[in-house]
């Protein structure tokens, strides 16, 4: 079995400094899929996240001076990458089509870390709209969410149609959402989506 070539990243990072393409093509090889991923946890979209990937290299590539390799890359980069996550959220305030997307993305984050884990706040505010919503939504929501059962076995469960699991899924995140909005602000709502991707 070959082993791995050692990576000496100090090393490459001041060869990028003096401007080498090589250099520079080293570290997207092995920073590129890790931010991919947590991209695509996020936008759920491919495209958008090679759009967002390619941003944020051009932005490594311009700032290459910039960068101390003692302080580590990894902290930089993600740094450059979860300001431009700040600037998504943005964005958000004013697509409630996408906030809602995101934000049904983020849901299980909340249902599945402890408070000692997470602001007690903002747990509590998330189970708090959950316990709003009607007894058949919120089974729903918790089954699909929580317990992770497919909707086909959550269908068979409640003796439902498929359609209306996923309908039923969809009204809860409207709730949940309008449920924070009336009580909390609109910005809180992004905060919570916010802090949820950044804990991918």
């Amino acid at each position: 079995m070959k082993e791995e070539a050692y990576f000496d990243e100090a090393k490459v990072l001041e060869e990028m400094k003096q401007d080498s393409i090589a250099a520079f093509n080293q570290l997207y090889s092995k920073y590129a899929p890790i931010l991919y991923q947590r991209l695509l946890r996020l936008l759920k979209n491919p495209e958008s996240v090679e759009e967002i990937l390619q941003d944020v290299f051009l932005k490594i590539w311009n700032k290459r001076e910039e960068i101390i390799p003692e302080k580590g890359f990894k902290t930089f980069i993600y740094r450059i990458a979860d300001n431009m996550a700040i600037d998504l959220f943005r964005k958000i305030g004013r697509d409630k089509a996408l906030q809602l997307e995101l934000w049904a993305a983020s849901i299980s984050f909340y249902l599945h870390t402890e408070e000692r884990v997470l602001d007690k706040e903002k747990v509590s505010i998330v189970q708090e709209a959950i316990q709003s919503l009607p007894p058949k939504r919120r089974d729903i929501l918790m089954q699909c969410k929580f317990e992770e059962k497919s909707y086909k076995e959550v269908a068979e469960m409640m003796g439902i149609s498929v359609s209306t699991v996923s309908n039923q899924l969809v009204s809860a995140m409207k709730d949940i959402r309008e449920y924070i909005v009336k009580n909390y602000r609109e910005d809180y709502l992004i905060s919570l989506i916010f802090i949820a991707v950044l804990a991918f």
